[in-house]
Formats: structure tokens, C-alpha cells, sequence
């Protein structure tokens, strides 16, 4: 008897052009008890899937099974949630961001009493913010400052 059809969509199987009659074709073949001893390494491929179907069954208790594991469960009761329980993680991340800031001042408290306690190089020229000698002077006029002022002009000349 000659095979070349099922030969050709075997090759048509293969390369995954095959339609679905096709492949029910094949099936239909390789289910047949006379199968070509050439063609009989692919009988097993196409009757895989009927022999399952008669041996992977599931037994009559299988329902009353699932349903016995199912029905002897509790109902799950709703849990309260206050308001303080759903902002504690907000709580939680501002003392955090407390503590750090706190931790960081703390820490430059020793740095800035260095700088008090250390006379500034750059503001010793500045005049002093205070109480002003001149003032207090009854002085209207101040030769010093005339003849300074004067020995200045004279020497720019």
C-alpha cells in the first residue's frame, strides 16, 4: 500500500504547515492498529494524547474531596484598621528625619564654638562696632589728623 500522502503531511508536520484536519488525518492513521513498520517511531507522537484522555481521569470522590477541604474552612473576618495603626509609618519616618537633623546640628556645635573663640584673620582691619572715644572729646577739630592729611597731600605732589 502506498504512504506518500501521509509521508507528505508528516513532512508538512514537521516543518509546522499542517492545518488542523490535517493533523486530526494523522491522528486518525497512527491510531490504526496496521501502521507501516517505517511510519510506526511516529505512531506513539500522534496517540499520546488519546491514551491519556482514557488513563488520567478523575475518580468519582474527586468532588467530595475538594469540597470537604474547601467547607471546613472559617470565614475570614474583616480586621479593623484605626487611623493612628495607618499612619504609623509616616510616624515612624518623621521621627526618623528628626533624629537625623537633630544628630546633624549637634555635630557642628563643636565647629562653630572653634570659630567664635578664634579671632578672624580677614576682620581685624574692620573698624569696631562700639562706643566712639571722639565723642567723648571736646575737641572740634583734630590737628593730628590735619597734619597727617596734609603730609599726605604734599608727598602725592
Amino acid at each position: 500500500m502506498d504512504y506518500k500522502y501521509i509521508e507528505q503531511l508528516l513532512e508538512r508536520y514537521w516543518e509546522c504547515e499542517t492545518s488542523l484536519e490535517e493533523e486530526e488525518i494523522l491522528r486518525a492513521f497512527f491510531s490504526q492498529k496496521d501502521v507501516p513498520a517505517r511510519l510506526l517511531p511516529y505512531q506513539g507522537l500522534f496517540t499520546y494524547e488519546q491514551e491519556m484522555r482514557r488513563t488520567s481521569v478523575l475518580g468519582d470522590d474527586f468532588d467530595q474531596r475538594i469540597l470537604a477541604l474547601t467547607e471546613g474552612q472559617e470565614p475570614v473576618k474583616a480586621k479593623v484598621v484605626t487611623m493612628r495603626q495607618r499612619l504609623a509609618p509616616l510616624f515612624k519616618a518623621a521621627a526618623i528625619v528628626a533624629i537625623v537633623l537633630t544628630l546633624g546640628n549637634a555635630m557642628q556645635v563643636p565647629f562653630n564654638e572653634n570659630e567664635a573663640a578664634q579671632p578672624a584673620t580677614a576682620e581685624v582691619d574692620k573698624p569696631q562696632e562700639g562706643p566712639s572715644v571722639a565723642k567723648a572729646d571736646s575737641a572740634k577739630i583734630d590737628t593730628l589728623s590735619k597734619d597727617v592729611i596734609v603730609n599726605v597731600n604734599v608727598d602725592v605732589n
